[in-house]
């Protein structure tokens, strides 16, 4: 039984949360909270007491972002946000929220959007959200993890994959990439539709490299990260651009990580490298391969760091990651990869590399 603390400042909107939720007969509510004051009280006087955490983000007094930062600091447990949308402040709070700790975000549902669909994918992500192993902040200093040295100064491309997780992964890989990273960077991440445009700009806080949300047609020539839209799959065609197409949904779900890493294997062989982080399923395990069998170099986000350990612990049972990495690491190799004479001198951030390939938190 999974058990829900519903938290939102309107009694209407918890008790439609509610219902919703307890369509679901693995789903009880045993608690609401009008508050993030509230809910981070019954938190912590019950800390035994609830498996996830649903939490609005604009409330009177303690908004969702503080209540997730304060639960995530001294009771974590898997928090999803359930937001409005379409409200620009809304959609920052919510990206915010992300970057404390929430693991899901659902958007709230329109006036005449049916219902039986919005339970469908509310109960889907809570029941995601409390198969999530929550993690604690990491030590500052880690033992260090001795790098493989590598140089391909014909990488042209780089592909990441991501699903539930994969924002916090990228809080850590995006910037201790250089500033000047020379390579495009295609991001396929499984998000809401509604939150494309938000979570791009969240992205942009992250890193100095350009992020945009792809449209279709850019060439891949140039640096900077671009994002694939909801309900579209990104690939890249055999002239070096980008495709946006309406395929059937691969695993479920599109865009697919899979659709990408296939067209890169397909356009750039030896060329392309392709990095798989958290996520639930299977979808990009399998297509990593192909690159892999190109000749590219692929990586796979660890156990350790992972949220969830579906997709690159798949990868990593397929034998399709040729390395298996903290999102750290992975950044720390990828800049290596590069040719230095394409790109400024510059050690990733917050991170120091040793002469000896091996890394440390700074």
């Amino acid at each position: 039984m999974i058990r829900v603390l519903v938290t939102d400042d309107s009694e209407v909107f918890r008790k439609l949360l509610g219902n919703l939720l307890e369509r679901d007969p693995e789903i009880r509510v045993t608690g609401q909270a009008s508050s993030g004051e509230e809910a981070v009280e019954r938190v912590l006087r019950q800390p035994d007491a609830f498996d996830v955490v649903t939490m609005d983000v604009q409330m009177p007094g303690m908004g969702g972002l503080e209540a997730t930062r304060r639960l995530m600091g001294t009771a974590p447990l898997p928090i999803v946000v359930v937001s409005a949308c379409w409200s620009p402040e809304e959609i920052d709070l919510t990206f915010r929220a992300m970057d404390a700790g929430a693991v899901e975000i659902l958007p709230k549902p329109r006036d005449g959007e049916p219902l039986e669909s919005y339970a469908q994918e509310l109960t889907a992500k809570v029941r995601r959200a409390a198969s999530v192993r929550v993690l604690l902040p990491a030590p500052r200093h880690r033992a260090p993890k001795r790098l493989p040295s590598l140089r391909s100064e014909e990488l042209q491309v780089v592909a990441v994959g991501a699903s539930t997780g994969g924002p916090q992964a990228l809080k850590v890989l995006l910037p201790r990439l250089p500033a000047a990273f020379p390579l495009p960077i295609l991001l396929v991440q499984h998000i809401t539709p509604g939150f494309e445009e938000g979570f791009v700009d969240w992205l942009g806080t992250l890193t100095p490299l350009p992020v945009r949300l792809a449209r279709g047609g850019e060439g891949l020539s140039s640096p900077g990260i671009l994002v694939a839209p909801a309900g579209a799959h990104l690939e890249a065609d055999g002239t070096g651009r980008t495709v946006l197409s309406d395929a059937a949904p691969e695993h479920g779900v599109r865009p697919s990580v899979s659709v990408l890493f296939r067209s890169v294997a397909r356009r750039y062989g030896n060329r392309g490298a392709a990095v798989l982080l958290s996520g639930m399923g299977r979808d990009g395990a399998e297509a990593l391969g192909a690159i892999r069998q190109a000749g590219g170099t692929t990586f796979a986000q660890d156990e350790e760091t992972s949220l969830i350990w579906g997709m690159p612990g798949e990868a990593v049972r397929l034998g399709t990651a040729e390395h298996v990495l903290p999102p750290e690491g992975i950044a720390t190799v990828l800049s290596g990869m590069i040719d230095p004479k394409k790109t400024r001198k510059e050690e990733p951030q917050n991170s120091e590399v040793k002469q000896d390939g091996q890394y440390r938190d700074a």
